[in-house]
């Protein structure tokens, strides 16, 4: 199920439309503070939350949920998909941006993509956009998934209520 809210177009920003990817699994903190940060300077922000069955802890639609209902003024859609990540390998990065660009949601754009990760650049460069690295060594709100999934309860204090009590039931 793809989650899909209208952005406000009356927000002042150096960019129309931007793009934020990830797995996002599950959300955390950081990367609210990512989206809001780069809602600010967009008119129109889109958020991918990467699904794969293969490889999601948390089930996609419910993460995809999560923050649209967190972040109701950007478009948040889930992306299912069964690929893997291999960054020298170009067929598959074809694979990527044909699958990115089939599930873009606006008229034009990307014009930024947003990222805490140095895979942003890529990305961008591929949509032909600008790309932004957000708080890359984590300073701003100092967590990443990755912590989270490993130790699940010494990180609770970095997930919004509803993403804890879901954590809270199922993985602690």
């Amino acid at each position: 199920m793809s989650h899909l809210k209208a952005a406000s177009t009356s927000k002042a920003g150096g960019w129309s439309t931007g793009l934020i990817v990830g797995r996002f699994d599950p959300p955390h903190l950081g990367h609210s503070f990512m989206i809001e940060w780069a809602a600010q300077r967009c008119a129109q922000l889109v958020v991918f939350v990467n699904s794969s069955t293969s490889a999601d802890t948390a089930p996609g639609d419910l993460r995809a949920g999560w923050l649209a209902d967190l972040h109701p003024e950007v478009l948040v859609r889930q992306v299912r998909h069964q690929l893997w990540n291999d960054w020298d390998d170009e067929e598959l990065w074809a694979q990527w941006m044909a699958l990115f660009r089939s599930e873009w949601p606006l008229a034009a754009g990307p014009d930024v993509v947003f990222s805490s990760d140095g895979y942003v650049n890529e990305i961008a460069r591929r949509f032909d956009a600008q790309s932004i690295v957000v708080d890359a060594d984590r300073v701003t709100v100092p967590i990443s998934a990755t912590q989270i999934r490993e130790s699940p309860a010494d990180h609770l204090h970095q997930l919004a209520p509803p993403v804890r009590a879901w954590v809270e039931a199922n993985w602690v």
